[in-house]
């Protein structure tokens, strides 16, 4: 079947490593555009930070969002799915990244919001492009808050990785725990990931999984790429999202959203006609 839709993942598979949208790729999906088929954003970011991006290819579509916790339009604001962590589970997990020591921050109403400006929230807040707010407690402020993810962040990857163990044998049927980078742990409600929200996106539309191409790099992609008729690892990409994929194109550094593109879209065969 013929391609209507596509999932970009930002970080590391849209973005080119200077964070910008090359001009070959922005070219390509504006021809892809003129085909009449969808281009959404699929990304861990808050949906402030990947606004812009959305504006610059100028698409009014759903963006998916906090790895798929939000999916909101880009132009009218129409929310079409929410799922912010449960209450009571953000509290304790809140608690074991403080007991454990590491930075971490969450999300409020569209706010990245921390306890202080740690050198991973001041570097997080420069990737994200988005200014972040200080609190006294996160954990007090579930009070009055929903939050949509919480991540934990440390330069130590072994760290990381025993926290997400840790996570997963206590918490894996009732959140969804995820990284979306080796040294980033994230925590979304249980029915929030990538996946479940390009399915929304999906029906919205009325299209069938089969025209769906999605495109990552990393582990939080996983669910996303499963599902995706063609789902497409970058050359960038994890090796176990690569060993996933049906496809795997070039680097973010080497136009590989762009190939992907041409390869499945603007340079594919034509499909015969159904009878």
């Amino acid at each position: 079947m013929a391609i209507k839709l596509v999932a970009l993942d930002l970080d590391d598979t849209l973005l080119a490593p200077n964070l910008r949208i090359s001009q070959e790729t922005i070219t390509s999906i504006q021809k892809v555009r003129q085909q009449k088929v969808g281009i959404t954003i699929s990304t861990g970011r808050m949906f402030l930070s990947a606004l812009p991006y959305a504006m610059q290819l100028g698409i009014d579509v759903p963006l998916i969002t906090y790895q798929g916790a939000l999916v909101k339009n880009s132009l009218s604001g129409e929310v079409l799915y929410y799922k912010p962590v449960p209450g009571e589970l953000a509290h304790e997990i809140m608690n074991i990244f403080k007991d454990c020591g590491v930075h971490y921050h969450s999300y409020f109403d569209d706010r990245l919001v921390m306890e202080k400006l740690s050198a991973e929230g001041k570097a997080y807040s420069l990737l994200a492009g988005v200014e972040a707010t200080v609190v006294n407690d996160l954990a007090e402020s579930l009070e009055t808050n929903e939050a949509m993810k919480i991540m934990a962040i440390s330069p130590n990857e072994g760290k990381i990785l025993e926290l997400e163990r840790c996570l997963q044998s206590s918490y894996a049927d009732k959140l969804h725990i995820t990284r979306s980078k080796p040294h980033f742990l994230e925590v979304m409600h249980p029915e929030a990931d990538k996946s479940k929200a390009l399915q929304v996106v999906a029906r919205h539309y009325k299209i069938e999984r089969e025209e769906v191409l999605a495109i990552g790099d990393s582990y939080n992609d996983m669910e996303m790429i499963k599902w995706a008729g063609v789902g497409v690892a970058m050359g960038n990409a994890v090796k176990a999202l690569q060993e996933t994929a049906d496809f795997i194109t070039a680097s973010n550094s080497e136009e590989g959203v762009a190939l992907a593109l041409h390869r499945f879209i603007l340079d594919a065969e034509p499909q015969p006609a159904a009878k």
